[in-house]
């Protein structure tokens, strides 16, 4: 089946996690995405641990479909490279600090004089103006300005960060989304834009009801731990073998649940008889709950539970998730070939086309710069051209041994 971005060129040079993770997407939607990686260091990233063998699984994990090339940005030779590349690309993606761009000849007005259906994309960490634009961007940091840390986890532990670097992979996805409006907006104008957002911004757009309840209640939320902020029973409780989530989420559900659990007594205890009374009394109703829950498994209560259309699971550990055969089902982890570990596995993209089961994957995190010479091929550079750059140090060509099925 074809993809949709296939006729995208992208020049992806950002780094670590949150502009790799936006390129990646594009990549998997058909974008040809051009990893620029420094000649001899690369991508940050690929020093962060841990490894599998030689390979960082940080790097694995944001790097698939896209093809490496090294460039010499220390020589005027490379940066002229660069610039080249740029007006023979589509989409630029950077998350250099402010004005970074502009230093190394790729302003992107004065690029897109020249090429005026440029879309530049860009990531910062606080926004690329006003007083705290200077800042570097860092998940953490910005997971705890953006008030996300202060209603993650419970009164006991305090602030908690989500468990992974949230704050990077939703501004590559809102970056992603970004791209895509202005590539739309390209086919109209002829015209391309500069897109960016922020670790920060992308956070608080994920505020949800907590900064709608501030901005129309004036409350400011607290730690919620694993019970819904407005719901209740709904939340985590601890069953026989362990802990799992219930969603009794409306008045219905609440009496069947009841009935369930065996303790039918309770649709008419005074305290529990609206949702409003059950959030007044919820740590009652939690040791409730849990004293019936105790009785039987968490397999026991779930299918219980889902048979009366009341949501509830388990809480899996990754391998529980990653080995359970929905997931097998749904096609979210695929095979491919990688030049130095062999046979690797990947998350897959969640996204499904119509009835296609088509893989996501065609192309393996590459090593930097696997694909030096097949890209400026593809970008014009004649034989004896490549030649001259790679003998004058302004681009390396890895020599892996063997190649990613798609190359």
């Amino acid at each position: 089946m074809p993809l949709p971005l296939e006729k995208m060129r992208v020049l992806d040079l950002s780094r670590a996690l949150a502009g790799p993770f936006c390129s990646m997407i594009l990549g998997d939607l058909g974008a040809d995405v051009v990893k620029v990686e420094p000649a001899g260091t690369g991508d940050m990233i690929r020093t962060w641990g841990p490894f599998d063998r030689s390979e960082s699984v940080y790097y694995l994990s944001g790097n698939r479909n896209k093809r490496s090339i090294a460039i010499n940005f220390r020589s005027p030779e490379g940066l002229r490279l660069l610039r080249e590349m740029a007006l023979k690309s589509d989409v630029i993606v950077e998350n250099f600090k402010a004005g970074t761009l502009a230093k190394l000849g790729l302003d992107p007005e004065a690029l897109r004089a020249e090429k005026p259906e440029l879309i530049v994309a860009s990531i910062s960490g606080f926004g690329s103006s006003g007083p705290l634009s200077a800042r570097p961007g860092f998940d953490q940091i910005a997971q705890g300005f953006s008030g996300f840390m202060s209603f993650t986890g419970t009164p006991e532990t305090g602030p908690t960060r989500v468990g992974v670097a949230i704050g990077d992979l939703t501004s590559g996805m809102w970056l992603a989304i970004g791209v895509l409006g202005a590539w739309i907006k390209r086919q109209e104008t002829g015209r391309g834009d500069t897109v960016e957002t922020s670790l920060l911004a992308s956070l608080v757009g994920l505020l949800s009801v907590q900064g709608q309840r501030y901005l129309s209640l004036g409350e400011v939320a607290g730690p919620t731990g694993n019970v819904h902020p407005v719901i209740a029973p709904y939340g985590v409780f601890r069953a026989g073998d362990g802990d799992m989530n219930i969603g009794a989420a409306t008045q219905e559900m609440w009496l069947r649940l009841c009935d369930i659990i065996g303790r039918p007594d309770l649709k008419d205890d005074p305290r529990f008889l609206d949702n409003a009374g059950r959030m007044q009394h919820r740590e009652a109703l939690r040791e409730i709950i849990e004293g019936e829950l105790s009785r039987g498994t968490r397999a026991h209560w779930t299918a219980l539970l889902v048979a009366a259309e009341i949501p509830a699971g388990p809480i899996n550990t990754i391998a529980d998730t990653l080995n359970d055969p929905q997931v097998a089902h749904l096609g979210l982890i695929e095979q491919v070939s990688h030049p130095t570990l062999g046979e690797i596995s990947q998350l897959s993209n969640p996204l499904r086309y119509g009835t296609g089961g088509e893989p996501w994957i065609r192309h393996s995190p590459p090593l930097l710069g696997q694909h030096t010479r097949e890209v400026l091929a593809r970008y014009g550079y004649s034989a004896a051209e490549i030649r001259d750059l790679e003998a004058n140090g302004v681009v390396a060509q890895a020599s892996p041994p063997g190649a990613d099925r798609a190359a």
